[in-house]
């Protein structure tokens, strides 16, 4: 039964949610202190029917987190573009396997001419690398400066050779496909077959003037008057020195450096991805920008299978492939297995087994997944300040949350894992 939630100072929560998913309320409230700035919004579908929207905190200075707020959820949209690819693919526009230079003749330069749209979307190109293909974070700005770049940046190795997290190169790669393919911009095309489609409200690669107010963006603190810490000089690479961990990390032989190489470009400390300006453009690996309830719901469309409402978004087929793990290979960026999908990964727990689920995450901790046997997908969007590639404890916690309640809607077995 859906009930409405009340703020109290108990339970620092809002929203609706059935009764079944109660315990996944309890710990958005536990895992967002009274004390903490900002606020977070999370969403919930079971079985093709939303069982739960819940908000905490304020999305700005006493303005409380509810339906209409959006953030900024950097590496989670990835998995949005790869799903309006499946969509295009399903549709018959292009082909996981044919060669991107066929649709986007000039990418074809600097050995790319055999790298293939399933290169791209299971991290196996080779194009992972940013620093070294753009001068200036700045760059990223500039959309169609960001395609000619791509096409003149060479593979770091033999496409389908390796693994390596295309942690911003993704966007590009696959948008800058997407546009050649249909000759239409990429916002206007996940407008056209995501966003009418599924009716979502709020769902921006590029957030549109008058949306801007909708975004939830970090609370500005007051400014750190401590001296900065100076840099350490460079080695003779021109590289920063490795710290005692990243010195054992290497001895695994994982290359620090690669890591940097997909995620900072040169002089990302003066980027701001909340600025208008960036909110603005179109950096689809990282400026997506989405309410909980639109992620979950695109997430429940896969969680089915690629049907919704009557409507096959995506033929059985496509969802097979798409769904299925493409590579086990130790990524070169990534520090844990990612089992990587068509555009997605594994699902992160705190101990639920869950071999069929897939979603993405974003450096800042948002994620949202699907778990196609169970009929459930989940999202979880906020304005923290905070960063880390493999996500952090709120999203675990809820996540196995999540997944117990579930399981307990579906068989009664409450248990751990």
């Amino acid at each position: 039964m859906i009930k409405k939630i009340t703020q109290g100072k108990k339970d620092n929560y809002r929203g609706m949610c059935d009764e079944r998913f109660q315990a996944v309320a309890h710990v958005l409230s536990q895992i967002q202190p009274d004390t903490t700035l900002g606020g977070a919004a999370i969403s919930i579908y079971f079985r093709g029917e939303q069982v739960a929207e819940l908000y905490t905190g304020d999305a700005k200075p006493d303005e409380p987190w509810d339906a209409q707020h959006m953030a900024l959820s950097y590496s989670t949209g990835s998995a949005v573009l790869a799903t309006l690819a499946h969509i295009l693919v399903s549709q018959g526009f292009l082909d996981y396997d044919m060669p991107i230079a066929k649709y986007w003749p000039e990418f074809a330069q600097f050995g790319k001419d055999q790298i293939t749209l399933r290169h791209v979307l299971s991290h196996q190109s080779g194009l992972y690398d940013i620093r070294q293909t753009i001068s200036d974070a700045q760059k990223m700005l500039d959309w169609q400066g960001m395609l000619n770049a791509y096409e003149n940046a060479a593979p770091r190795f033999e496409p389908g050779s390796a693994t390596a997290y295309q942690a911003l190169s993704f966007g590009w790669l696959v948008g800058g496909t997407l546009e050649k393919v249909m000759q239409e911009s990429l916002p206007d095309l996940l407008q056209k077959y995501l966003v009418e489609p599924l009716a979502l409200d709020g769902a921006y690669f590029s957030v549109p003037t008058e949306q801007l107010s909708r975004v939830a963006r970090p609370f500005k603190k007051e400014e750190d008057e401590r001296t900065p810490k100076p840099r350490k000089p460079l080695n003779a690479d021109g590289r920063r020195p490795l710290s005692i961990t990243e010195k054992v990390i290497s001895l695994s032989g994982i290359n620090p450096y690669d890591i940097d190489d997909a995620l900072i470009p040169r002089s990302m400390g003066k980027f701001d991805f909340y600025s208008d300006e960036a909110l603005q453009a179109v950096i689809p690996s990282a400026n997506g920008v989405f309410t909980a309830n639109s992620l979950a719901k695109i997430y429940a469309m896969l969680a089915n299978k690629g049907q919704w409402n009557g409507r096959e978004m995506i033929k059985p087929e496509i969802f097979e492939d798409l769904s299925s793990i493409q590579t086990h290979a130790r990524d070169k960026v990534m520090p844990i297995p990612m089992h990587w999908r068509l555009g997605y990964h594994r699902v992160l727990t705190l101990g639920k087994r869950v071999p069929t689920a897939f979603g993405h995450i974003g450096y800042n901790g948002s994620g949202g997944w699907c778990d196609p046997t169970r009929e459930l997908s989940f999202a979880y969007i906020h304005n923290f300040k905070s960063g880390n590639i493999t996500g952090d404890y709120r999203l675990w916690w809820l996540t196995q949350t999540v997944l117990q309640c579930a399981d307990v809607a579906i068989d009664g077995r409450n248990s751990w894992f």
